[in-house]
């Protein structure tokens, strides 16, 4: 008899969730878990989000693509177009080797050479590119694409000609997800994410909701007859039964957003606050930008719109206020580097954005969702140890 979709199911989706793939080798337990739950797991997100998941006798993988690209979206440890670049060129050369081929980094470096396309040819001389590619293969060394068999590879940093061994593992084989025509065929990501909704057009609106509240930390309404809010609003209670009896997440609708939230932290997540100093600025500054709701009043849609003066004079208030609390690396920052480093933390959670043709700054309405003050002793505390 099948199981339902009980507890275990539930934490088996979350693991397929945040994770790239579950491996056999490194999680033979909750690889396990997968499979005993592998028919009503498929059924839900074949059902909800139009995804396809994958057991294989190695690993399980929930093939996670987006509704829309994001600006948070991509390989976390890698800093500029060059790596993926030269990520993509790793996999082209694996691809030409056998499973459990070994081979050397002198001979990859060749290899990605001579194949890298673009216009200024590689030189591993210079230190720049030899730091991409060390990022590149500790990379596809964490996702389990090559195996490192000797060597260390931030030795590649220092000398050009410093050599460690590799292997081909049989995972490399199932990393690119496959596609209904060549991958050279497709001219923009547009048209890649064009080809998701063909196979079930009729279902397009629920998966591209379900997708969007699953990965993205919000989703607005950006219209007056916003077709996706529409449904959003109209079928909140369906959704926040079904959200509620799948995952942990509670359901929060509002004008112009909704979003899912946890009643408590649990570290399996990417979670709003974080450990990260940004995340008590902004807490900070949204209660900053509170008080000054009538200066700058929201539209319609809940966006609040100023200038990039306006928005460092707000920060340096709330510096001023709440400063004393902050990391050093804060405090010690200029206006325009606060201003800067704060601006792009609050983009990837999309609580913000910078105007393309105005340079105007837009606070979404997620910001006003949040609020973080001191408690009421806490500046007295440090100026009665000031004091001391």
């Amino acid at each position: 008899m099948e199981r339902g979709f009980d507890e275990k199911a539930k934490a088996a989706l979350i693991s397929l969730f945040e994770r790239f793939w579950i491996t056999r080798e490194h999680d033979p337990e909750l690889f396990q878990l997968i499979r005993e739950r592998e028919n009503v797991i498929k059924r839900y997100v074949q059902d909800k989000f139009g995804y396809r998941l994958i057991v294989h006798r190695y690993f399980a993988k929930l093939e996670k693509i987006p509704a829309e690209p994001e600006v948070w979206m991509g390989i976390e440890s890698f800093q500029e177009p060059l790596d993926y670049a030269l990520f993509c060129c790793l996999m082209a050369y694996l691809e030409g080797k056998e499973v459990e081929e070994k081979f050397l980094l002198s001979d990859v470096c060749e290899e990605i050479k001579a194949m890298y396309p673009g216009d200024v040819p590689l030189d591993w001389t210079n230190y720049q590119q030899r730091r991409a590619l060390i990022r590149v293969l500790k990379t596809a060394e964490e996702l389990g694409v090559v195996k490192r068999v000797d060597g260390e590879i931030e030795g590649f940093a220092q000398r050009e000609d410093h050599e460690a061994l590799y292997e081909v593992p049989v995972l490399s084989r199932y990393f690119m997800r496959s596609y209904p025509k060549d991958l050279t065929q497709y001219k923009t990501v547009e048209e890649l994410l064009e080809e998701e909704w063909k196979t079930a057009p009729q279902d397009y609106r629920r998966h591209r909701i379900y997708r969007q509240l699953f990965l993205s930390p919000v989703v607005y309404r950006k219209q007056k007859d916003d077709p996706d809010f529409y449904y959003l609003r109209n079928f909140r209670h369906r959704l926040r039964e079904d959200i509620e009896a799948h995952s942990d997440f509670r359901y929060e609708l509002y004008k112009n957003a909704a979003l899912l939230t946890l009643l408590e932290r649990e570290n399996v997540y990417t979670l709003f606050p974080d450990q990260k100093g940004t995340s008590d600025i902004i807490l900070h500054f949204a209660s900053i930008v509170r008080e000054h709701l009538l200066d700058y009043p929201p539209d319609e849609y809940g966006n609040i719109r100023m200038t990039q003066a306006d928005f460092q004079r707000l920060l340096t208030v709330c510096k001023e206020r709440y400063g004393e609390g902050w990391g050093k690396t804060y405090r010690d920052m200029t206006p325009a580097q606060l201003t800067s480093v704060l601006l792009e933390e609050l983009k990837q959670w999309k609580m913000a954005d910078v105007e393309k043709e105005t340079g105007m700054i837009m606070l979404y309405p997620l910001l006003g969702r949040i609020v973080g003050h001191y408690p009421p002793d806490f500046m007295k505390k440090g100026t009665d140890d000031d004091d001391e």
